[in-house]
């Protein structure tokens, strides 16, 4: 998980529901476009800047002992990462797929408290969805199995990105295996099996998945 800023000064906490405003045109921030794949900064970089989501997606990683990757996080338009306590970033971050960024400087104090706070409001928030969301991950990673991790997965994202029916996932099958602690065989083999119950559809399109009936999902995850 990355923490952020003090919230000395930033204003009220507030609730850290999901967040899918684009930035507005009145903002601050420089605009960054990065490709698929593209590194935004990392791990152990100086922390000079934290950016918004305004389009695509981004991965927040750790390269563990043994060389694996662990993506702790993924970042959907609307929200803020990149948040730090100390001098330096405690993960990489990379775009997943082609992904438009509002950076902000970190020495930019006029960013946080002009505009009758709006920016240091989201950043407040921004701290408090991911407190709850590192929270979420360690439970799903201690005690849950393939399929419970993969459902849990599901509604979570169906969630941030306000989806209905049918779930498009900028993210690759070993980006899923590599959040959740699973392989990438175990991933695809459960998103089979959830087909083949009736859970969810498999269109042709591999980045997509049709929720057919959450009510299994949501006792899935328990």
């Amino acid at each position: 998980m990355q923490l952020a800023l003090a919230t000395a000064g930033l204003g009220p906490a507030l609730n850290p529901g999901p967040v899918r405003a684009r930035l507005r045109p009145e903002e601050t921030g420089t605009r960054r476009r990065v490709e698929a794949d593209g590194e935004i900064y990392a791990e152990g970089e100086r922390a000079l800047h934290f950016y918004k989501v305004v389009s695509g997606a981004v991965r927040t990683y750790r390269i563990l002992r043994d060389g694996r990757r662990q993506i702790d996080g993924f970042h959907l338009p609307g929200d803020i990462f990149g948040l730090e306590v100390g001098e330096a970033h405690r993960t990489g971050a990379e775009a997943v797929a082609d992904t438009v960024l509002a950076a902000h400087r970190r020495s930019d104090r006029a960013a946080l408290t002009g505009d009758a706070g709006a920016l240091a409001r989201e950043v407040v928030a921004a701290m408090l969805r991911a407190l709850a969301r590192a929270q979420d991950h360690m439970l799903l990673l201690g005690r849950k199995t393939a399929r419970e991790r993969v459902a849990s997965f599901l509604l979570d994202l169906a969630e941030r990105a306000g989806a209905d029916g049918v779930l498009a996932l900028p993210m690759s099958r070993t980006d899923i295996a590599d959040h959740l602690g699973l392989t990438v065989e175990s991933v695809s083999r459960t998103f089979t099996q959830l087909e083949r119950d009736g859970i969810i559809a498999l269109p042709a399109h591999r980045r997509t998945v049709e929720l057919r009936d959450r009510a299994a999902l949501r006792r899935l995850d328990g």
